[in-house]
């Protein structure tokens, strides 16, 4: 019913921990596939997780287009995008497996070595937890929502806005929105969002109001 897509780009010395996250669930997903878009540092992966199915572009498509190519892939009622340096609880799919709205969504657990860029680039929304922050998403968009899969499909990554937000889950976001999409929120920390050096997006201490989570 759900699958995982794995998204990584220059995550290939994190990629096995997220992995690994979606491998020891308690209800495995559908299916889970992985795609390096073009930087060449994962090529190890397939020899160490064999049921995964694997993408590894020769060259870099970008975010949108390569999400919308894995998007096409997909054939499950659900789908879940989620950054190879990030990761799941283990519970996280046995959890969303009940879904019955367009989209379901959770709260996160913000981690990692540069975990305190969080308080400058949300400030007030997040809490102490256990040495990290929680960051309540209910009723929110974040870039590893559950959605259906037709929906995601009708409305596609590639349909850029006039005056749209530069980030391509607010923008599906947005639009799943204006369409009367359903949600529910599990007030759960489902999803652990690595902030560390290697981060595809890089923020401007200058530029960071914004409230946009893009988590790949």
């Amino acid at each position: 019913m759900i699958t995982v897509v794995i998204a990584s780009y220059r995550y290939g010395h994190l990629a096995a921990h997220c992995i690994e996250s979606l491998l020891s669930q308690t209800v495995s997903p559908s299916r889970v596939l992985f795609v390096d878009d073009g930087v060449g540092d994962c090529e190890h992966l397939p020899g160490l997780y064999p049921t995964v199915e694997y993408v590894l572009r020769p060259e870099n498509l970008g975010v949108v287009d390569n999400f919308q190519d894995m998007l096409s892939r997909v054939e499950t009622e659900y789908v879940l995008f989620i950054g190879a340096d990030n990761w799941l609880r283990s519970d996280s799919i046995e959890l969303l497996s009940g879904a019955t709205t367009d989209i379901v969504t959770y709260d996160i657990v913000v981690t990692g070595e540069l975990k305190d860029e969080i308080l400058t680039r949300v400030p007030g929304q997040t809490q102490p937890y256990l040495g990290d922050f929680y960051w309540d998403r209910e009723a929110q968009h974040h870039g590893s929502m559950l959605y259906r899969t037709a929906l995601g499909k009708e409305i596609g990554y590639q349909n850029r806005f006039v005056n749209a937000h530069p980030q391509e889950d607010w923008n599906l976001w947005d639009k799943m929105m204006e369409q009367g999409a359903s949600v529910a929120s599990i007030k759960e920390g489902l999803l652990f969002y690595r902030r560390h050096r290697e981060n595809f997006l890089k923020y401007d201490p200058e530029s960071l109001a914004v409230k946009e989570l893009d988590l790949n």
